[in-house]
């Protein structure tokens, strides 16, 4: 009896119409974000300013991240197959990281750019500066609105994140060109382009750190392994929990499987529905495998025993 599983994963299926509408945000704001980043980028080549140009080449990679969020979608639709029994739900966490790359690589070329334009400052033409840039933020509250509707994953946060930073670009593009414009002080285009860029920066590493939790299947971040160990060890029939893991599958998938010794095996069904009820309403965990033993298989098993969470209360 030591050797059996149980497997349980609650499915909601009050979710499932909207699915259909999945993506439709990214697609709207594919559409519209590479066509300001062609207007913005022939914009700054006229007017000469770095924070139009930094801001259409970070749109410019907005438009490829963009992209791959829709991709990333379409992949986590597939269905499971004997090859991948999760289907591909966790291509959203791989987009998201490469999105995270991306605009790092952006965000430290606009620093570089920033820094020259500083040291050789060169002329800007502020009214262009501040008519694209009132466009921009137009347009890009517009990007953000859409994606608020869609499904929050890490995938669309990333997605949010990027035109995020193009709204910020933009405000800053039009600071610059009003500045410009009304005073003529060169330096602040690339001031203002240095201080999005640290924004936008500090929101690039939160993401990354977060999705390379996912990848390395890290515990998630809003939950506590003792914790969690502790409260399904307090369940009536429950001796101890051992070689407990918990990791993301994908954004909103908990998954938790771990080894349970109970006091009569007999009564493992009833426990088991007990247990899934509490990994549901206090960790919202519903992808579990857990492993009933009785308690002789702890000594008995010879078998490496990771972390041991003891019944504290009589």
């Amino acid at each position: 009896m030591s050797g059996t599983h149980a497997h349980h994963h609650h499915h909601h299926h009050d979710h499932e119409p909207s699915r259909s509408h999945e993506g439709r945000g990214l697609w709207v704001s594919l559409g519209l974000t590479a066509l300001f980043a062609c207007i913005e980028a022939g914009a700054g080549l006229l007017a000469h300013s770095l924070a139009l140009l930094s801001d259409a080449g970070h749109v410019f990679s907005d438009s490829l991240g963009l992209g791959l969020s829709l991709f990333a979608v379409w992949m986590a639709r597939r269905p499971p197959s004997p090859r991948h029994s999760y289907g591909l739900m966790r291509s959203e966490i791989i987009v998201a990281f490469i999105n995270g790359l991306v605009l790092l690589a952006v965000v430290t070329g606009i620093i570089v750019l920033a820094v020259r334009r500083l040291q050789n400052p060169q002329p800007v033409g502020g009214g262009v500066v501040m008519v694209v840039a009132a466009l921009g933020m137009i347009m890009n509250g517009g990007i953000v609105y859409a994606l608020a509707q869609e499904k929050r994953t890490l995938n669309t946060r990333s997605a949010i994140l990027h035109i995020l930073g193009d709204l910020l670009g933009s405000a800053a593009a039009l600071v610059a060109g009003t500045v410009i414009f009304f005073t003529g002080w060169m330096p602040i285009d690339p001031i203002l382009s240095l201080v999005i860029s640290g924004l936008i920066l500090y929101s690039t590493v939160q993401l990354l750190r977060e999705t390379l939790n996912v990848l390395m299947e890290g515990v998630p971040r809003h939950l506590d392994l003792p914790t969690v160990g502790r409260a399904m060890a307090e369940a009536a029939g429950v001796v101890s929990v051992h070689d407990l893991h918990i990791w993301t599958l994908s954004s909103g998938t908990l998954a938790l499987s771990a080894h349970v010794i109970v006091e009569d095996i007999s009564g493992w069904n009833q426990l088991l529905k007990v247990m899934q009820e509490l990994l549901h309403e206090r960790f919202d965990i519903d992808h579990v495998t857990l492993q009933p033993e009785p308690p002789s298989s702890l000594v008995a098993g010879g078998h490496h025993v990771i972390q041991i969470y003891p019944r504290t209360s009589p």
